[in-house]
């Protein structure tokens, strides 16, 4: 038992494509404090997939949330809020580029491709925030993945640095926001973690060993390590931290080399 108590809270988990999604660890943890949990899935082809992955969690909604669509954000909250009432955490969990762009130069990076991976990386935190937000009647905490591609070259990584780097400065700007309603708006940057969208990129094994070999604490990061400190965030320990990004690498954005 954790000793954070989410009991009689509940939560929107977004991102669960399959088990080794970050936002399938970040959703057990939080059902495991106590949570009450609505997880969303994309469309009805991977319906099937995210209910197998929450069926061990009792009273757990699946609803569907294509992030594409402010209509169907909007559709996605008013059907947690007929379940559940209010909201008080929100883990948005998604990132999307096309894989031809994950890889080669980023200068060879196409006009739709870049528009898509920003569309669905960064921006959408506004709809899920727009639209979450008003149900959040007693104020709460919204959280999303990012990663230190945001300020560095990552070779391989490409537009998804530059996706990361708009969903942190959003980060910020909607903290500003939401502030005055009691709403804490933060980000988790884990260092590299294995999911089935991390393997797709290309020099992700060559990152990988690099963060193991250079961290201070000579390894990587965890699921669990980066799914606490979402839960952190979610919880009153968290009370006066918004607008921040919490780096949960062992150590490896400190190094100079």
């Amino acid at each position: 038992m954790y000793p954070i108590d989410l009991s009689g809270k509940t939560a929107v988990v977004l991102g669960i494509a399959n088990q080794r999604s970050i936002a399938a660890s970040i959703a057990q943890i939080l059902h495991q404090a106590g949570a009450n949990l609505a997880v969303t899935y994309q469309n009805e082809r991977l319906r099937e997939g995210v209910a197998k992955i929450v069926e061990p969690w009792s009273g757990t909604a699946t609803i569907e949330c294509d992030v594409s669509s402010d209509d169907n954000v909007e559709a996605a909250f008013d059907a947690v809020s007929k379940e559940f009432g209010r909201v008080d955490f929100i883990v948005h969990s998604i990132a999307f580029a096309n894989r031809d762009d994950l890889g080669g130069r980023f200068i060879d990076t196409g006009r739709e491709g870049f528009r898509l991976a920003l569309d669905i990386s960064a921006y959408s935190l506004l709809p899920v925030a727009r639209y979450g937000a008003p149900y959040m009647t007693e104020g709460g905490s919204i959280v999303t993945l990012t990663f230190q591609a945001s300020e560095r070259v990552f070779p391989g990584y490409n537009v998804m640095g530059t996706a990361k780097a708009a969903l942190e400065n959003a980060v910020t700007q909607l903290a500003y926001d939401l502030g005055p309603e009691k709403i804490r708006v933060n980000a988790v940057s884990p260092g590299p973690l294995d999911t089935v969208s991390s393997r797709v990129i290309k020099g992700y094994r060559t990152m990988k060993r690099a963060h193991e070999e250079r961290s201070p604490m000579r390894r990587n990061v965890t699921h669990d390590e980066a799914a606490g400190t979402a839960l952190f965030l979610c919880s009153d320990l968290a009370s006066g931290i918004t607008g921040q990004v919490i780096r949960v690498d062992t150590g490896y954005s400190i190094m100079g080399i």
